[in-house]
């Protein structure tokens, strides 16, 4: 297949096929390369958990070892593939998925400085969110784009629930240090805001427990709000939810706007409605 030079995009053909097969799903080829994409990911993470099992032989562990760098490498240039083929990296670099990418190969070059830090590389599960994309699973594709929107126009809500939250666990674990005192365990107000915490959120681990009946009913009333806790910031994320998902179709297409990165386009849009860019 011969490939046209496009002076409005500016770019090389080379540059705008690579960009098609990395970015996109829809054509053969895109299609092939995202899901050798997600096998490599599967992969890396097994070597991971393999590599975290104790009485592993020199030899495994040296294996390992070469492998982890061979993902790596293979994911540290499929990184810079999709920075060279977009006309503004910018807006991958620092998109969701951008991040993520760049996340999911730090590990290794960060473990030579500090041991330990390359089980991080786990973090590579997130890129198998691109399988709803590959394997066209656009009911997946629509409910996770709704979801994150309602999270992010829900934020400032939460946010100001969670100022709350955090006066009231002070102001509790500040009350129960002096009711309390070091004799039950609260031996300073950063150790009570602590249990205020995990009583709050019912969690419970019962490392540190009142014993005086005053401090026993503040305990059971700090329980009883931790319900409320749990169901506020679930019930505002789903109102926003349910909003979004009456006005939000789906979109079946992968199309990736190769100038801007935008990617929600209709199935029939021959240019990007952010930028204007074609497709």
């Amino acid at each position: 297949m011969r490939l046209k030079y496009d002076k409005k995009s500016g770019m090389s053909p080379w540059r705008e096929h690579m960009h098609e097969i990395i970015f996109e799903a829809d054509t053969p080829a895109g299609k092939r390369f995202d899901i050798t994409l997600l096998i490599l990911i599967l992969l890396s993470v097994a070597v991971v958990f393999e590599d975290s099992v104790r009485g592993n032989s020199p030899e495994l562990k040296q294996i390992l070892y070469y492998a982890e760098w061979f993902f790596t490498v293979i994911f540290s240039m499929e990184y810079f593939l999709r920075i060279y083929t977009i006309k503004k990296p910018s807006n991958y670099i620092f998109s969701f998925y951008g991040i993520i990418d760049l996340l999911s190969i730090l590990p290794a070059f960060i473990g030579l400085l500090f041991a330990g830090t390359q089980y991080l590389a786990i973090i590579r599960m997130l890129r198998l969110l691109r399988v709803f994309r590959v394997l066209k699973l656009v009911q997946f594709v629509g409910a996770s784009n709704t979801l994150l929107t309602s999270i992010k126009q829900s934020r400032h809500k939460i946010g100001v629930f969670f100022l709350f939250v955090s006066i009231t666990v002070t102001i509790v674990g500040s009350i129960m240090y002096l009711v309390e005192g070091a004799d039950a365990g609260f031996t300073s107000i950063p150790r009570s805001i602590y249990w205020a915490i995990v009583t709050l959120t019912t969690v419970g681990y019962g490392d540190i427990a009142p014993v005086t009946p005053f401090g026993q009913a503040i305990a059971s009333l700090v329980m009883l709000l931790g319900y409320a806790v749990i169901a506020v910031p679930t019930g505002i994320i789903t109102s926003d939810f349910l909003a979004q998902n009456k006005q939000k179709c789906t979109n079946t297409n992968t199309h990736s706007c190769k100038n801007c990165h935008f990617n929600e386009h209709d199935d029939d849009a021959i240019y990007c409605k952010k930028c204007g860019d074609k497709l």
